[in-house]
């Protein structure tokens, strides 16, 4: 039977959905049953990476699992292992949506593995009153080819939107929903009977994909998702597979503050993967909060803290790979000899350089959307398992 998997109290509050305040992700392992990522862990991924690993990896933004020592056991045996991770299609892509992607990316690149995406514009419809499918579906597709920008393998990756592809799940989503029931899903979501049943239906649908193949998967995901793979690993060996494997990112903080995760509904607190050089460098300089001190002087004399600086948090999470680079700036920056202008401004350069990048092979994910979602190698295998 899973448990509420859900933190609230006055400090700090993690559910599926909403994440406030400032998070104490060592007490999110505690609770939540996770295990921190070792140093006997963290060894053999590297020796797999030939000493390349991610830098989200290496700083600890990924930093707990489920079973990531029994991926690593798949592999190296033979039995391999695939991916599995998703999203839930809003207006807009921001810089914080991108993580996930990022490293599963670099894990296929590793490991030479499947990729599934799942596309969760039923969920989304269904979570707001106010949308209508057609603006979800319309959604999906402008945040599709922002996926396919990261640089998947278009062989070896198959992105499906849970509202086209229900035909092919439905017969295992009938499997696990009958595993399930009412209390389950209401304690582990927090669900009430104001809730409508395509919600508390929803994580049956959720949870298939973690049984395309017969071998184990690994989701990289925020840890606020693990509720849905706690269900998972409720069922999956009744019904005849392994239980998910996870590894859990912390959440990249909002520009305007170091608590709670970046929202999309919130203009100043997001840098949207849309937004052209002039409106980043705008929101860094006007929003980013700052741990630095309120004047040059006092800035000079006491320096920075970096433990609730944004433009440091998001060089160090992900925009500045250079371990010499981000050590020198941590030095100057705490030390004094650097200033919060100076820091926004390294920031806002980083950023635009990224997100040039991302422009430039967005432009050609139209001409590859159709292999990811039909005609790909893993996707033409997908949509042929209707027929088989």
């Amino acid at each position: 039977m899973s448990v509420l998997l859900r933190v609230q109290d006055d400090d700090f509050k993690v559910t599926p959905w909403e994440v406030t305040g400032r998070v104490d992700y060592e007490r999110l392992i505690q609770q939540f049953g996770t295990q921190k990522i070792s140093k006997d862990i963290l060894n053999e991924i590297s020796k797999i990476s030939r000493g390349k690993m991610h830098v989200m990896i290496r700083r600890d933004i990924f930093f707990s699992h489920r079973d990531l020592d029994l991926i690593l056991k798949d592999y190296a045996e033979g039995r391999g292992f695939f991916l599995y991770t998703g999203r839930a299609p809003s207006l807009g892509m921001h810089i914080g949506h991108l993580i996930p992607f990022l490293f599963t990316k670099w894990l296929q690149d590793v490991f030479d593995v499947n990729v599934y995406i799942e596309i969760t514009d039923d969920e989304k419809f269904m979570r707001n009153q106010d949308y209508t499918l057609k603006q979800t579906s319309e959604w999906a597709h402008q945040n599709i080819l922002d996926i396919i920008a990261v640089g998947f393998n278009p062989d070896k990756t198959f992105i499906f939107k849970d509202t086209e592809y229900i035909r092919n799940m439905y017969p295992l989503v009938t499997s696990i929903a009958k595993k399930l029931n009412f209390s389950q899903v209401k304690a582990t979501f927090g669900l009430d009977a104001s809730s409508n049943i395509g919600i508390l239906f929803y994580p049956a649908i959720q949870i298939v994909p973690t049984m395309f193949e017969k071998k184990r998967c690994l989701i990289p995901a925020a840890i606020d998702q693990d509720p849905y793979w706690r269900l998972q690993r409720d069922l999956a060996e009744p019904l005849g597979y392994y239980k998910a494997a996870e590894v859990h990112s912390k959440f990249l903080p909002p520009l305007a503050s170091s608590d709670g995760k970046m929202s999309s509904s919130i203009p100043e607190s997001a840098v949207y993967l849309s937004d052209q050089p002039k409106t980043v460098e705008k929101k860094i300089m006007k929003y980013a909060f700052s741990g630095g001190q309120a004047t040059t002087e006092l800035q000079r004399k006491l320096g920075a803290n970096l433990n609730v600086d944004v433009p440091y948090q998001w060089l160090y999470y992900i925009f500045e790979d250079d371990d010499s680079e981000i050590q020198r700036i941590a030095s100057e920056y705490s030390s004094g000899k650097m200033l919060t202008g100076e820091i926004k401004k390294i920031l806002a350069q980083k950023v635009n350089q990224l997100l040039e990048e991302h422009r430039k092979k967005r432009e050609k994910s139209e001409e590859a959307y159709l292999r990811f979602l039909y005609d790909g190698k893993l996707a033409r295998q997908m949509w042929e398992r209707v027929h088989s």
